[in-house]
């Protein structure tokens, strides 16, 4: 990845951000919004202050209609933060006026009152579910319960799908800056392609693309990652939450990884299958299987047709072929929400009986009607036997056609 310029927001994206919150509280009847985030969260946080503020995520919002958004810190370091940017000249979105020292029930009860909210119609960004990490919400019941009680006369409503959907649609500052983190992804599903080989230990390919991240100046969470002949797993390598060696590379492993790239609060994800050597055949087959599904999430991702749509053509190639699958074959990005129907049974894989059999999961946000902008995570899976390969990457709705942001993971990747 050659070093380029690093795209930047204006002001001009905050004000188009906090009109477009100011027309929803209007068509809504609401009179101000309260944003609930988490900071370091992992690959999928529940972040939606951040697109309000443009600043380190874990803040508490309140964003009455008719002013500037009040941001309820959670620790001193926070404000730190915000001194420090302003000495250094940054272009903040938020005064100093606008922030205050702690994010507790009581605390945000009281910025409530004081800004005129006490009694008010509020829209509440965090109790909706929130896929996959929050099936029932993000905020905890004995922090709503306390502002309930202590605020009978406010009619608090549940907007975050609502508004979430207002969201998806990025604007070309954000298509910048989303383009910017699909391109340190590529370097990093490069990285780990450079350095796969047999013998080498899978902290080694796991800490290539970690540092192609950092060098190109953003932070990554971490990746999911699992090797072996047939691996199935999803998730941070066992040698991260278990005291064991990192597993060493053999000819004819396959390295299945999600990568998870962050940057200015926008996300893309990699799904980078590599082959090392001569992989079992039914692995080539599978993947063949999962290239088509990819292929018909393209033909079918177009501004007027609807999510649904798009996940069952994503689905149809490998339920043809009697696939199992490890999770969703396409969800939504910029936030998450949409996510495509996942069929029962899951694994079919020898061993997988022995496991609880998964009911299937409808589709959500099925309906929604795509529009130019929309990102979404391809990430076709094809299992059959002990043999499984996702693969895929970002994709935005364009105007015409779909805008493939990384084809780079969308097929079987060969180290060495």
């Amino acid at each position: 990845m050659q070093r380029t310029s690093v795209p930047v927001y204006s002001l001009a994206e905050r004000d188009r951000r906090w009109n477009l919150a100011r027309s929803f509280m209007e068509a809504e009847g609401l009179d101000g919004l309260v944003v609930f985030g988490e900071g370091d969260a992992g690959p999928a946080p529940f972040a939606f202050d951040n697109w309000f503020t443009n600043d380190r995520p874990g803040v508490l919002l309140v964003f009455p209609r008719d002013r500037t958004p009040t941001a309820l810190v959670p620790i001193p370091t926070f404000l730190f933060d915000h001194r420090e940017a302003v000495h250094r000249g940054d272009e903040l979105w938020l005064a100093a006026h606008d922030l205050r020292l702690g994010r507790q029930s009581h605390q945000l009860v009281q910025a409530l009152k004081d800004l005129g909210l006490g009694n008010g119609s509020i829209g509440v960004m965090g109790l909706d579910p929130y896929l996959p990490a929050h099936p029932e919400g993000r905020i905890p019941y004995p922090f709503w319960d306390t502002v309930l009680n202590r605020l009978p006369g406010a009619d608090f409503r549940n907007v975050g799908h609502a508004f979430a959907r207002l969201m998806m649609a990025l604007s070309d500052e954000e298509i910048a800056v989303v383009r910017h983190a699909a391109r340190v992804g590529d370097a990093m599903a490069e990285a780990m392609v450079a350095t796969a080989a047999p013998g080498v230990s899978e902290a080694d390919v796991f800490a290539a693309a970690m540092a192609t991240a950092y060098r190109h100046g953003t932070l990554a969470p971490h990746l999911h990652f699992c090797s072996g002949p047939a691996p199935s797993a999803s998730g941070q390598p066992t040698w991260g939450y278990r005291p064991q060696a990192p597993r060493i590379l053999r000819e004819g492993d396959l390295i299945a990884t999600e990568i998870f790239s962050n940057f200015g609060g926008r996300q893309t994800q990699h799904q980078a299958a590599i082959a090392i050597g001569q992989v079992h055949p039914m692995i080539e087959h599978v993947a063949r299987i999962a290239n088509e599904c990819y292929a018909a999430g393209l033909a079918t991702l177009r501004a007027g047709a609807t999510f649904g749509e798009v996940s069952e053509a994503m689905l149809a190639p490998a339920e043809a072929a009697g696939a199992w699958f490890r999770g969703p074959q396409i969800h939504g990005l910029n936030p998450y929400g949409a996510f495509s129907r996942i069929p029962g049974g899951l694994v079919q894989a020898e061993g997988g009986d022995l496991y609880p059999i998964a009911a299937p999961r409808p589709a959500t946000l099925a309906d929604m009607t795509l529009e130019p902008g929309m990102s979404f995570a391809f990430e076709p899976s094809c299992g059959i036997g002990d043999h499984l390969v996702t693969l895929g990457g970002t994709v935005l709705v364009g105007e015409d056609e779909p805008v493939e942001l990384s084809p780079l993971t969308a097929e079987l990747l060969r180290a060495g």
